[in-house]
């Protein structure tokens, strides 16, 4: 008990170098691990579709180029409408990349395991200066 007292700056500069560490990977697990540059050679190489999560109104006022449009609330019945080929790579994206995670737990449910969510959403596309659609 006696070292805790006497060394509690070393206590804390553990606990802050620990925490410092664990910041990314709790980061990381917030948002998708695919990068903006990652969907963009997914849809040229691959193919991939791109599926925007976001409500209409959100969709209609930007998003990415031949991205389609199924409202995570709605994503369960229309998916396999819109994307017939389970096999296909599919892009999920959204505002800022947390319903795209959610979404991507539907998609793996519907048979698509192919399916990744974009970091950082339609936010992290426009910072990379990447085109943007408006309806």
């Amino acid at each position: 008990m006696k070292f805790i007292i006497d060394n509690w700056y070393l206590i804390f500069v553990a606990a802050a170098a620990g925490g410092m560490l664990l910041w990314p990977v709790l980061k990381s697990a917030s948002g998708g691990s695919l990068t903006p540059a990652g969907a963009v050679q997914l849809i040229n190489r691959e193919k991939a579709v791109v599926i925007d999560v976001c409500e209409t109104e959100e969709f209609a006022a930007g998003h990415v180029n031949g991205a389609k449009n199924v409202p995570l609330g709605q994503l369960e019945e229309r998916l396999p409408t819109v994307v017939k080929n389970k096999a296909l790579p599919l892009v999920l994206v959204c505002a800022t990349g947390a319903r795209a995670n959610r979404a991507v737990a539907i998609a793996k449910k519907l048979g698509y395991e192919n399916a990744q969510a974009m970091a950082g959403g339609l936010k992290a596309w426009r910072e990379a200066s990447l085109p943007v659609e408006k309806a």
